[in-house]
Order: structure tokens, then sequence, then C-alpha cells
């Protein structure tokens, strides 16, 4: 896995694997999609959502962003307590998915609208089972719903995305019940702690700027 050797390379090896993404930065743009044609009522309470989009760095950084969003913290989902961890998930064995957990206001922002952010610029939802250089199960497209209401709001967003032609492609994102647990503290908000990183710049930096292009009412 290109990202865990850069990860865990020191500054010459940071030096070195930083060819490995020479002129691979995308000119990352959001897919213009319709707003869900239903929501989530909004509640006076704080609410959580889980998504899983690919390395959990990008997309921490995306939803870190959007208003309303409290607090996002990167982690697994999919799979066991006990295989909770970045060595065991980078095996593809343990049925986890890089994902984040975000804790929103429904007030500020609704769980469509967290919704729409994932599918238009977070990530690539016709990608099966990869997102940009990273590939395998763990970086597949996921929705873990947190309730019902929320499982039927994904359900029926992406059967409008599709009936709507909105992606080329098909979209292959799954929802799916499962448990968060959350990442290693080095993979906590990996975007703001290392701005110059590889991986950040030719990856993720594109897809906030893309985000806050597409989104300007919704950036912070």
């Amino acid at each position: 896995m290109t990202r865990l050797i850069v990860a865990t390379a020191g500054l010459a090896g940071l030096a070195a694997f930083g060819s490995l993404f020479a002129g691979t930065a995308n000119a990352e743009r959001a897919v213009a999609i319709p707003a869900p044609a239903h929501d989530v009522p909004a509640t006076g309470h704080k609410a959580t959502a889980v998504l899983a989009g690919g390395c959990f760095w990008g997309m921490e950084a995306v939803f870190e962003h959007v208003k309303g969003v409290t607090s996002v913290t990167a982690g697994y989902d999919g799979g066991t307590r006990t295989t909770a961890d970045y060595a065991a998930v980078s095996t593809e064995r343990t049925g986890h998915a890089e994902a984040i957990r975000i804790v929103y206001d429904p007030q500020k922002v609704s769980y469509g609208t967290l919704l729409r952010v994932f599918f238009s610029v977070a990530h690539d939802p016709t990608q099966l089972n990869r997102q940009g250089p990273d590939s395998g199960p763990s970086y597949r497209s996921a929705i873990f719903p947190q309730d019902r209401a929320q499982q039927a709001v994904a359900s029926a967003y992406i059967a409008q995305l599709q009936r709507a032609h909105a992606f080329k492609a098909p979209i292959v994102t799954r929802v799916e019940s499962g448990t968060f647990y959350p990442a290693e503290a080095y993979h906590q908000h990996f975007y703001d702690r290392h701005p110059t990183h590889p991986y950040i710049v030719h990856w993720d930096k594109p897809k906030v700027a893309a985000f806050k292009a597409a989104f300007p009412s919704l950036a912070t």
C-alpha cells in the first residue's frame, strides 16, 4: 500500500516516495447532483453519521470543513473490535472499511446534506473497493446508518441518484450495519497536522478545495 509506505517513511523516505505522486494531483471537481428528495427530520440534539469512502484522511478533512459539523473521527467500521487496527485492516481480511464518524447539529446541517457532500465531492461512489491510489475492500464506498431513519434516507438517495443517472457509471455504495471503532491517534486530523505530506497535497487538498468551491454556503 503506497499510503502505508509513505506514512511510515522517514524524512528521506518522504522525499523518495514523493516522486510516486508527481503529476498525479487531480483537479478535483464536485459532481453536480440533486439534494435528497427525503431527509431525516431535524431534532434539537446532536446526531451522528458514519461514512466510508476511501482513505479516511481525506474524508475527515472534507467534513471537518462543513458548517454544523462539531467533530470528525477517523476509524474503522464493518468488522470486529479485535481487528480494528491499521495493521490488521491493511491486510484487507478483517471486513472493516476505513470510515469517519461525524457528529453534527441537525439544526445547521442535515443528514441528507452530508450525504450530498459524500456523493458529490468527498469520494467517487462508482469505484468498487478502491479510491484513487488505494485499493482493497477497506477503501470501499459504504454508509453505516445509525438508525432506521438514516437507513431509509440513504437507501432512497442512492436509488434517486441511480434513476437520475447522476454519474457516468453505476453507484457501488453499500448500506451496511456495523460498529465504529476510532483509529489510532496518529491518524486523527492528519490533514491539519501534516499539510505538506505528499498524499495530502496530491489527493486531499484538491478535494477540500473542490468542496469549498461547490458548496460555499456550507464551507467553514
